[in-house]
């Protein structure tokens, strides 16, 4: 895994053959393929590793928070969010870059990726509005879009090392943008 990590974070998954992984994690191909059924799929392992342990962070945040402070618990949950997704950028490289158009199936685990966040998004409005905390509406469409502008504020900051001192300020922006949406 840490040899997929770094050759695929670096190098880019459609040029990292299974005998080079094995040569730079000094394994035999036989190995690999005891893990592994294919290099697609070491992929997709490291692909949801990555997604778990920031949703993983998101719901830690925000059981730390108070449960009508709704300006809390999007920037706690913003920042959770943040520091898994750019605490690397190999890790960000492969959860938006490496992906996508693999194959149909990796195609449709990486958007199975996504609504699980989009999901966890609506079912925090749709809580907050049955507290009477904010207007009860659809919230289905503000999450995709919500989700969208968050792994592409990450997908930017991955393709350019000069936005590593942007990320508070992409942190405050983000966060911005998901009270102003749930608030409406």
């Amino acid at each position: 895994m840490d040899a997929a990590l770094d050759a695929f974070g670096n190098d880019g998954y459609r040029g990292v053959s299974i005998e080079a992984l094995c040569s730079r994690a000094t394994i035999s191909t036989r190995n690999f393929y005891e893990e592994f059924e294919s290099r697609e799929a070491l992929l997709l392992a490291l692909h949801d590793d990555v997604n778990e342990r920031a949703l993983t962070a998101v719901a830690e945040s925000l059981n730390a928070q108070d449960p009508d402070d709704v300006t809390a618990r999007v920037t706690a949950a913003t920042n959770a969010y943040f520091d898994v997704m750019t605490s690397d950028r190999r890790w960000a490289r492969i959860a938006l870059v490496e992906t996508v158009g693999v194959s149909p199936a990796a195609e449709a685990h990486r958007r199975a990726a996504i609504d699980r966040f989009v999901t966890f998004i609506e079912v925090e409005a749709d809580r907050l509005a049955s507290d009477g905390v904010i207007e009860r509406r659809n919230f289905h469409l503000t999450a995709i879009a919500l989700a969208g502008a968050l792994t592409g504020l990450v997908s930017t900051w991955t393709g350019d090392a000069e936005w590593d001192n942007q990320v508070p300020l992409i942190r405050a922006e983000a966060s911005r943008l998901i009270e102003v949406s749930l608030r409406g």
